[in-house]
Order: structure tokens, then sequence, then C-alpha cells
């Protein structure tokens, strides 16, 4: 399997201002059971560097942000499970792409060849390093520099990656498997009215990242909860689900699309009174897949 190597605990030790860790691993005691949680986009340390480069301010740069999904997981450590969450934010450097994925358009000087410049991500502005906000609107005053991203990348993009292979790493060679629960929130679908559509989107590939059985365990415990499911429709997975989601290496990969309707306004990103439960909630569910995903992987 092609897991990024681990790199030395100081090479993690910068974040985009310099000063914060680029990403927070909490740890159990012991670890319990062969899962893994993961939360890429609830980084909310905005540099003052990236806000004078930006012609948005901190609230229309959030729009991008998987908002608290780290602190609806915060429950994974107290059942054995370890939990990593980045610091930085999506918009400054987002980890569920190829560390590469870059448009020119976006830069004053010549990008290196191995850049990918023709994926459908950076076609919508979404690449490694955003063109625009999940609303549409340009993030930037003037054009970038490639050792700017290149900067970004290193001391946000590769920190992360080395702690979560070293975590799938850690955790296969203590159980013999894996599953890593991705974990994200996704915005309401436009024209859909309050209360339709799916609270949650579970993603395995079309198959290709997690076994049947073990998808159909993260789904049967979040229905349990009462939750309305759909799978794959309309987020199949991104880049840490293709890279690490290897099956017969008995590496499984879910993503989990969370609506953020259920638990925060979207308008204001504040918490909605329901914040709580549906932290207990998720937590019940860890609790479920943890006890039964080791008969299945």
């Amino acid at each position: 399997m092609d897991l990024v190597p681990p790199r030395p605990e100081q090479d993690a030790a910068a974040c985009a201002d310099g000063e914060l860790p680029p990403c927070v691993l909490t740890r159990p005691p012991r670890q319990s059971a062969p899962v893994v949680v993961a939360s890429p986009h609830s980084g909310r340390a905005y540099a003052p560097d990236f806000l004078a480069l930006s012609r948005l301010d901190a609230r229309a740069l959030r729009k991008s942000e998987d908002g608290f999904v780290d602190e609806l997981c915060a429950g994974a450590p107290g059942l054995g499970l370890p939990l990593l969450a980045a610091r930085f934010p999506r918009a400054w450097c987002d980890v569920n792409r190829e560390p590469w994925e870059l448009d020119p358009a976006m830069f004053e000087d010549a990008l290196p060849p191995y850049v990918n410049a023709t994926s459908p991500r950076v076609a919508a502005g979404l690449g490694t390093i955003a063109r625009v906000v999940a609303s549409g609107e340009p993030i930037y005053r003037r054009k970038l520099r490639f050792a700017e991203a290149q900067a970004r990348i290193e001391a946000c993009w590769r920190p992360y990656h080395a702690a979560l292979a070293g975590l799938i790493a850690e955790t296969r060679a203590a159980f013999g498997a894996c599953l890593l629960l991705d974990i994200h929130s996704m915005p309401r679908p436009p024209g859909l009215p309050h209360g339709h559509g799916p609270d949650i989107v579970v993603g395995d590939l079309h198959g290709a990242s997690c076994a049947r059985p073990v998808v159909q365990l993260v789904e049967q415990a979040l229905r349990g909860e009462g939750f309305a499911i759909r799978r794959n429709d309309p987020y199949a997975g991104g880049y840490v689900t293709r890279h690490y989601g290897r099956p017969r290496e008995h590496v499984h990969v879910v993503q989990i699309e969370i609506a953020r309707a259920l638990y925060m306004d979207e308008a204001t990103m504040l918490r909605l009174p329901g914040f709580a439960a549906l932290q207990a909630s998720l937590t019940r569910i860890l609790a479920r897949v943890a006890a039964a995903v080791p008969a299945l992987v």
C-alpha cells in the first residue's frame, strides 16, 4: 500500500502562522479497536497573513470549513479511538486533494511539470490551494507565487498525511486491519427546503475504498440513531478515500458527510441547540462501529 512515510515530529511543528502545530492528534491511553477518526476540514486558525492576502473576511472564508466536526467527534478518544484533526483552514490548504492540484491561473510564475493542473477539482477552483471558497467567491487579492503554495504544502499537507499514514500503519500492525472514518460536513443542497434531503452521505467510492459489510455496518449504526442516509450521492469520496482505501490490504476508508443544518447555522457559523445531542449520537455510533468492526475486517 502506498502510504506517505511518517516524518520527524519537528517537521510537523509549524502551522500556517508558524505558531500552532498543523494538526492535533488526540490518542487514547490504549487504542481499543482498529478504527481511526479524522476531521481534515474543521481547522479554523486563520493567520493574519492569510487574511491580508484575501479579499474576503474570516466569516466568508469559513464557508469552506467543515465547522465544528472535530468537536462532534470529540468522544472518539474516550472510546479508545485516535482522533486526528487539522488546525489550518481548508481554504489555506486542502488535504483532501493530491499534494499538487494547482490552478496555473492563480500564479504569477510557471508551475512545475509535476503539478496536476487539469483535474475537475482545479477546474472548479477547489484544488490543493483553493481559488474560491465553497460558495464560489474568489479568495485572493493578487496572484500567488508557486513558492507560497509549496510552503503551505510542506507545512500543512505533508505533516497531516504523515500523521494519518502513521496512524493507519500503526493500527494495521496492531489489529491486522484499519477502518478510517473520514468525517466532513455538507451544506444543504440548493433548492431543497429545510428538513429535506439526506442527513448523512456515506462515501465508499462505489465500493472501491471499503468492503461491503464494513460500509453496511457504518450505515446501520447511523440509521440506528434515526438519520436519513444516502450512499455516494453526491459525495463518493475524495483524495483521502482514493489514496488510503485498500480493502484487499485490510485498510478500509469511509467518508461521512454530515448535514450542517443538523447542528449549525450556516449563515452565522454558530452551533445550534441540537449540537450536544448530535455529538452524543455520533459518540454512540462510533462505539457501535468500534465494537462490531473487528469481526468484519
